[in-house]
């Protein structure tokens, strides 16, 4: 398997072609699998965004003094509407916002990005990102597309890569009913084999002002697997949500 970064790209706006300027510059097979991070799908679809955008409302006030007194760092209260209006549910309130999105990804902030942002204060995660990811495929050779983000993992220092979106192709291998060396029937490996690419993506891709934002995996191959659509776990099953949801910070 090799993975190689598009060169050449610009500075993406609102607007731009993004599967031609990845066509203008790469040779792309059918095979192929192209990660794009969610920053430039996001600069595409307009989802820049202005502070002044997001009035506070007592709420978010309430939630950015709280993290103030609590961890010294301030918080502006119009960030912290914004990560309300972001999201479908808020976990932790403090000593940071940790919620889940509009499409089931639980993240510090929503996503909510404060960098490489020319156009605006913010930039918002994309609103559907697996309806980004498959109007990018209809535009490129390739069939397979991942839309990623970084974050942070529980009980992990760092960021890594993940999908938040993805379209040609399921988001895990499904090793269940298959066996191991000794013969024993697997009961519960499920690969997220989306996560993997996506994180395997990032360290081509880097970070900060030298990163390039779309990455090609070439030959990887499924293989003779079951697939499953699993991705974001499901409430009724999340545990360590559940439990958090009983949480606070104490200071």
């Amino acid at each position: 398997m090799e993975l190689f970064a598009v060169p050449g790209l610009p500075e993406i706006r609102a607007g731009d072609d993004l599967a031609a300027l990845i066509r203008q510059r790469v040779d792309l097979r059918p095979d192929d699998v192209v990660c794009v991070a969610s920053t430039v799908v996001s600069k595409v679809e307009d989802r820049s965004a202005a502070l002044a955008d997001f009035p506070a409302g007592p709420r978010a006030c309430e939630i950015a003094a709280t993290i103030e007194a609590q961890t010294g760092d301030e918080k502006d209260p119009r960030f912290a509407q914004a990560v309300l209006e972001e999201s479908v549910e808020i976990l932790i309130e403090s000593p940071f916002l940790l919620t889940e999105t509009r499409f089931g990804h639980v993240g510090v902030n929503a996503g909510i990005d404060r960098s490489n942002v020319p156009d605006g204060d913010l930039l918002l995660l994309p609103k559907r990102p697996a309806e980004s990811a498959a109007r990018l495929q209809a535009g490129l050779p390739a069939e397979r597309v991942i839309v990623t983000d970084t974050c942070g993992r529980p009980f992990r220092h760092g960021q890594r890569g993940v999908a938040i979106g993805w379209d040609g192709m399921a988001p895990a291998r499904d090793w269940r009913g298959e066996t191991d060396r000794d013969g024993r029937e697997l009961g519960v490996a499920v690969e997220n084999v989306a996560d993997e690419l996506a994180a395997a993506a990032n360290l081509i891709a880097g970070e900060g002002d030298g990163g390039t934002p779309v990455v090609v995996v070439r030959d990887f191959e499924w293989g003779d697997h079951g697939e499953s659509t699993a991705h974001f776990r499901e409430v009724e099953t999340d545990f360590v949500r559940q439990a958090i949801r009983g949480w606070s910070f104490d200071a």
